[in-house]
């Protein structure tokens, strides 16, 4: 096996790693790295990744050379498995098997033999694992045949050495065992920078690889006797690169550029059609059956051969073409920078485009597999202590948060985080704090004041329909409306507050009065100054609407006549109701009309059958010819009367169909 590890170590020192010189920590989970390294003259540069960070990797990375040489191209690990990788090799060479094995894979292959202190040339016959016997253990057997002929058998325990001369061979075996070799660590794809250059010099890479977020921690130290309260910030990171990063350039960048994943290393093929020329077939030979009768020298029999069908199989996919990349340099992120230095934060602050970056101007260390907190900025900072009651999270407790008003005054961004509160020396509580950039004001509240309860009333009337609007026979009538909100405060300590109430913001409002401290995108916000041991009060006017929906064909005429009275309405509006008030009061008075009419036909129907059941039982009596007669009259009359009835109805029911049309086109059509 000495030949094996040979070459192992012939492959191990094809390439040199470059060690990580530059990190750049952001909040979209992506780490820009550098890394940088002196290569000697020839020598090929190699980083190292995870599979999973290839398709970052091969996305953003850029390779700056200093030197008079040239990158001629980036090699990288492909993404296929290792079995798919070794198949493509003449030979196989598995784990546990015997050395016997692999050089019978290479029968008829010349090789060199140390054996004795001598050597044995010759081309491989065969070898064998032989089975252990009584007085005789198990042994790998050779068969060489020399260059003179001879059939030479050889133990391979006694062979100290084996040199296969063929150049081609040599390659087989070294990409053999350098694909082995890169497989042992199944996570890891390595990418080589070739160069021409034949003289040492230094090659940078940067590159962006999916990191953890870095995260953001604060104290904020309240002194109200004994000077200005003082940020302390401290960024936390983690190392899960599988590698140390030692003595780097460390930044971290508030902000999150946008990120996504896009899939470069997984090979792509593209389906392709199979087309022939007919003419490329290759024509079958045909038979011919002999004569057995008929004509001399004439065909009798058929032909007994045909032309059998040709297969057409397609053609395996290309291989996927070499990656073709164009190398760019890129400026060092940390040039040019305006220098702002915090007092224990050993930090180095700027504007970074859209974003803001804290370098750290001494090296950083953190080891694979650690996290580490780093302070990036304590300085003083405006804060305003006071207290807020808000319902807009949710919060029914009757007593207000004890809180800070917070302004960022350092000329930095400060990164959103969680805020451990220190009074007066003493832990006070913990708040959230929103991304704050310079001189923005943010509250954070972190406590509970039980010293103080506040209560809040709210009151609504309603007044008269200020607006009308229909569409497609829905009317939206909208009613104004005035809320008061009284809010009550009282301050139960021996020491003046300050207490900021938080009132929602309603759709569709508009505040009176008071006049805002200040507005968000939810809140109106209103000082109040508490005196010891004091009640105070503050009421919140606003006017407000409530919109009340009716379907048309549903409300009664003397419904639309109380928005056609309503002089709040304009006059187009109020003409516009009417009109459909009028055809609905039309259409009304016809149904009115037809209602008797029809109670008047039933009436006379019924009297008429009466008649006709009466003349029927009297025809047969002897007597009764008077009486039926006068039924008969009575008869007659009826029908001249459901006659003119029915006549009247029906001209009066074609009247009524035509009003609800013109109605029902008028509700359907108006808009308003």
């Amino acid at each position: 096996m000495r030949f094996l590890l040979v070459l192992v170590g012939a492959v191990a020192v094809m390439a040199a790693d470059l060690p990580v010189k530059r990190v750049i920590l952001y909040k979209n989970g992506i780490g820009y790295f550098q890394r940088s390294g002196e290569l000697t003259a020839g020598e090929t540069g190699r980083l190292e990744f995870k599979a999973d960070q290839m398709n970052d990797v091969l996305k953003s990375l850029t390779v700056l050379e200093e030197g008079n040489g040239k990158i001629t191209g980036l090699r990288y690990d492909s993404s296929e498995p290792l079995e798919a990788k070794l198949a493509e090799f003449p030979f196989h060479y598995g784990a546990g098997a015997p050395l016997s094995a692999f050089l019978d894979q290479l029968r008829g292959a010349r090789v060199e033999l140390s054996a004795g202190g001598q050597t044995v040339a010759g081309i491989i016959v065969s070898a064998r694992e032989t089975a252990a016997e009584q007085n005789r253990p198990r042994r790998d057997e050779i068969t060489v045949m020399l260059d003179s002929g001879e059939l030479r058998v050889l133990d391979l325990s006694g062979v100290s050495g084996i040199k296969f001369p063929d150049p081609m061979l040599q390659t087989q075996l070294r990409d053999f065992l350098a694909t082995i070799a890169r497989s042992r660590g199944r996570e890891k794809r390595a990418v080589y920078i070739d160069s021409t250059d034949s003289k040492a010099r230094r090659v940078s890479a940067y590159y962006v690889v999916p990191t953890p977020t870095w995260k953001s921690s604060y104290r904020l130290s309240l002194k109200p006797q004994a000077g200005e309260p003082v940020l302390e910030g401290w960024a936390i990171v983690d190392n899960t690169t599988g590698e140390d990063w030692q003595k780097v350039t460390l930044a971290v960048v508030s902000g999150k550029p946008v990120s996504f994943i896009t899939n470069l290393y997984e090979p792509r093929y593209t389906q392709r059609e199979t087309a022939e020329l007919e003419e490329m077939a290759a024509a079958k030979p045909m038979m011919y059956g002999g004569v057995v009768g008929g004509v001399p020298g004439g065909m009798a029999g058929g032909v007994i051969g045909g032309i059998m069908g040709r297969a057409k199989t397609a053609a395996p996919p290309p291989p996927p073409p070499a990656p073709q990349m164009r190398l760019a340099e890129m400026r060092d992120v940390s040039e040019a920078v305006n220098v702002t230095s915090s007092v224990a934060a050993t930090t180095i602050a700027r504007e970074a485009g859209e974003l803001f970056e804290y370098r750290f101007d001494t090296p950083v260390t953190v080891r694979k597999g650690e996290s580490a907190m780093l302070p990036f900025v304590q300085q003083p900072v405006g804060a305003r202590k006071l207290l807020i009651f808000s319902r807009s999270g949710g919060d029914d407790s009757e007593h207000p948060r004890n809180a800070v008003e917070l302004t960022n005054s350092t000329t930095k961004v400060l990164d959103g985080g969680p805020v451990t509160v220190f009074d007066s020396g003493s832990y006070a509580g913990e708040a959230l704090m929103d991304t704050l950039k310079a001189d923005e004001k943010r509250l954070i509240s972190y406590a509970v004041d039980l010293g103080t309860r506040v209560s809040d009333e709210i009151d609504s009337t309603s007044s008269v329909v200020r607006e009308v609007h229909m569409n497609r026979g829905v009317l939206t009538a909208r009613r104004a409306v005035r809320t008061l909100t009284t809010y009550t405060a009282f301050n139960a300590d021996a020491k003046p507050k300050t207490l900021i109430i938080e009132h929602a913001i309603v759709s569709n409002t508009k505040l009176v009065n008071p006049k805002p401290l200040e507005t968000t995108k939810d809140v109106y916000r209103f000082e109040m100054k508490l005196a010891p041991r004091a009640s105070e009060k503050l009421a919140v006017t606003a006017d407000g609407s409530i919109d009340e929906v009716h379907m048309v064909t549903n409300l009664t005429p003397d419904f639309l006549a109380a928005f056609v009275q309503n002089k709040e309405l304009s006059d187009l509006t109020r003409n516009q109701i009417a009109k459909v008030a009028t055809q609905k009061s039309e259409v009304a008075r016809m149904r009115n009309e037809i209602a008797p009419m029809e109670q008047q036909r039933n009436e006379l129907v019924s009297e008429q059958g009466r008649l006709r059941e009466n003349i029927r039982s009297l025809s047969g009596v002897a007597g009764q010819q008077d009486q039926v007669q006068a039924y008969s009259r009575r008869l007659g009359g009826g029908e001249g009367e459901l006659t003119v009835l029915r006549d009247k109805a029906q001209e009066l029911r074609q009247r009524l169909a035509a009003a609800e049309a013109t109605l029902n086109h008028m509700i359907e059509t108006m808009e308003f």
